[in-house]
């Protein structure tokens, strides 16, 4: 007789072209790793080791698009480059040879960047409107029409060369305060023109971009978008006050080709807006908003909570998923994405597939050092 936990996420799901073999996903955690921005080959392994062990989707650690102001760090992968995406190639080759889907997660930090910092640290730090996260003046240079341009033909180039060297789908990085989040929030988008305005001129520049991404791939290959409510070091932050907010600004996304949403939240039990008197949460409300498969994430299987001194290097303990199964069995969400659990333990989804959740290796600071 099969688990509750397999009942619940062993079942294929299907979006788009990605015939996803269950409902487990691999959360985009950001790695290091990647010299040069090349993933190499113990890069291509840490993915295939996950895929191997039952983890249905993996979304990458982000990646940088073809913009000199996107990324603060030369170890963190770049989507552009002969060499970077040879070494993509060979990520690909490896998950898929374990029987595991893959879509890279294409991300611009925008004003998160400190000067001086990445890959080109000559080149400027730039946002939608030269206001940092919170709301202080002069944090980067207001992106000009044309950088907007600039900006929007590089996010669909990275998705094309990732249907052109075989993943499976593609993420947008729409999250946590970084560039196209930085569009979306009122606190950081101050603009007059096209790209600013109300909650739903905000989305103006994600749309572009999933449009020219729609533009640039099969009809079928799946674009998913993630978005929170946090940003960096402000858990507080509201992108969103109330469900029709929500709806306003992801109903747009929808109609330009986002087909799924990943909805980062810290904790997946809390509902999103209690005042309504729901217990649905911010992945359940996208759902029932958009009509839209959801993936939810945040703090999946772990006893302790996402926060900086998680990323300092706290550990935690393993906590059951017993409060996931009783959502996943209201269909609250579609897919539950996996961050520090799976870090921690290549072999997570195996066990809590085969209901040998008592296996599980908890979470400590070496996960975030290493690659295993």
């Amino acid at each position: 007789m099969s688990s509750r936990a397999s009942q619940a996420l062993a079942r294929p799901f299907t979006l788009g072209s990605a015939e996803l073999p269950n409902r487990i996903v691999m959360a985009p955690m950001t790695r290091q790793k990647s010299p040069g921005g090349i993933p190499g080959e113990d890069v291509a392994a840490y993915y295939a080791r996950r895929a191997a062990a039952g983890t249905g989707l993996i979304i990458t650690e982000g990646t940088y698009v073809d913009h000199a102001s996107a990324g603060f760090s030369g170890d963190i992968p770049r989507f552009h480059g002969e060499e970077q995406l040879a070494g993509w190639s060979r990520v690909v080759k490896a998950v898929h040879a374990e029987g595991g889907k893959i879509m890279p997660q294409l991300w611009h930090v925008g004003i998160q960047r400190p000067a001086g910092a990445g890959p080109f640290p000559e080149a400027p730090v730039v946002g939608p409107s030269g206001v940092g996260l919170n709301g202080e003046p002069g944090a980067g240079s207001p992106l000009t029409l044309s950088d907007i341009d600039d900006l929007i033909n590089a996010f669909a180039e990275a998705a094309w060369a990732a249907e052109r060297i075989g993943f499976d789908g593609v993420e947008l990085h729409g999250a946590h305060g970084y560039l196209i989040d930085q569009f979306l929030w009122e606190r950081t988008n101050r603009r007059t023109d096209a790209f600013g305005g109300d909650p739903v001129e905000r989305t103006r520049f994600a749309v572009d971009i999933v449009k020219a991404i729609r533009e640039r791939v099969a009809p079928d290959f799946p674009v998913v978008l993630r978005f929170s409510q946090w940003k960096a070091d402000n858990y507080d932050a509201k992108l969103a006050e109330n469900p029709d907010e929500l709806s306003a600004i992801l109903a747009p996304l929808a109609d330009a080709g986002v087909d799924a949403f990943h909805a980062s939240g810290r904790r997946y039990w809390e509902p999103e807006f209690p005042e309504s008197g729901s217990e649905l949460n911010v992945a359940g409300w996208a759902k029932k908003v958009t009509g839209k498969p959801v993936i939810t994430v945040g703090s999946v299987g772990l006893d302790a909570i996402f926060d900086a001194a998680s990323l300092a290097g706290k550990g935690a303990g393993v906590e059951s998923i017993e409060r996931l199964l009783e959502r996943f069995e209201r269909d609250e969400f579609d897919m539950v994405a996996i961050g520090r659990a799976l870090l921690a333990d290549p072999l997570w989804s195996q066990k809590v597939l085969d209901d040998r959740q008592h296996e599980l290796v908890p979470f400590s600071k070496d996960a975030l050092v290493n690659l295993y």
